[in-house]
């Protein structure tokens, strides 16, 4: 069951420059990495090499996320937490939207990581539980 990120969240999310992606290894341990996410509804798309990310999510597509907004005035902190489950994708639609969207949100994508067919992945995350504070 899909999470629904509220007009609130959505905004948060979208605008957001990184995140951090949880994954699981395959004895267990945690593995947190930044990302630089773009999103599609209420899903959530990340380019990616072949990397310790993507080894995990073979054995195990669960995934934790986190977007928060620091400030030295703690009543002015937001953030979206979420968990769900991530799709690889090689190629295809989704794979092609997520670098569509990228590209508009980052254009140092183009000249400092492309996103190549036949090179990178794109990880297609749908959120089944959200938490939000201070938004």
């Amino acid at each position: 069951m899909s999470a629904e990120l509220s007009p609130e969240a959505r905004a948060f999310v979208d605008a957001a420059r990184v995140a951090r992606l949880a994954t699981t290894t395959p004895e267990g341990r945690l593995h947190v990495v930044p990302i630089c996410p773009a999103l599609d509804g209420d899903r959530i798309l990340i380019s990616t090499e072949p990397t310790q990310k993507i080894r995990n999510l073979e054995g195990d597509p669960r995934v934790g996320l986190a977007f928060d907004e620091y400030d030295e005035d703690w009543s002015k902190l937001r953030s979206v937490t979420g968990s769900g489950r991530a799709t690889i994708h090689r190629d295809g639609p989704v794979w092609d939207r997520g670098r569509q969207l990228l590209y508009a949100k980052f254009p140092q994508y183009a000249g400092d990581a492309p996103i190549e067919p036949g090179q990178t992945l794109m990880l297609e995350v749908e959120l089944e539980w959200v938490s939000t504070a201070g938004l």
